[in-house]
């Protein structure tokens, strides 16, 4: 380490201490989401959706979430719904405690199933996302 460390050039930090992340409020709240899929959903499921938030409002010690989860075939809306909406609710009760923990403030997540053909493969629809790729194929 003393060895590396003497030919670093001595600039200041480029975060704050207190900066946990160059993320935003948004796309924290959005891995919250994936992470609670990935743990509920066995097979190509978690791998077959994305979150998007498009809602994320303080209103006063509440803050207002609505989110969807984007998957590609409508049996896999069906399957993140679960039987009367229990594995989804089983999924926004996992995330809106974590995002409460994380936000330290109170939650209203609301999350919807969307089926977006073959997302996975479509370009414009990966850099709405936020991927960012280095080819143009759509």
């Amino acid at each position: 380490r003393e060895a590396i460390e003497k030919y670093l050039p001595f600039q200041p930090p480029l975060y704050s201490l207190e900066q946990l992340t160059d993320r935003s409020e948004r796309f924290l709240a959005s891995e919250i989401i994936r992470e609670k899929i990935l743990m509920n959903y066995d097979k190509e499921i978690p791998y077959s959706v994305e979150v998007a938030v498009e809602e994320f409002k303080e209103e006063g010690n509440l803050l207002r979430i609505s989110a969807v989860i984007f998957c590609e075939r409508d049996s896999q809306k069906g399957i993140l719904i679960g039987k009367q909406g229990a594995a989804l609710r089983t999924v926004g009760t996992q995330a809106r405690k974590d995002i409460e923990a994380f936000f330290d403030t109170k939650v209203f997540l609301q999350l919807f199933v969307k089926v977006e053909k073959d997302w996975r493969n479509r370009e414009r629809k990966l850099r709405n996302f936020g991927y960012q790729l280095e080819h143009k194929n759509d």
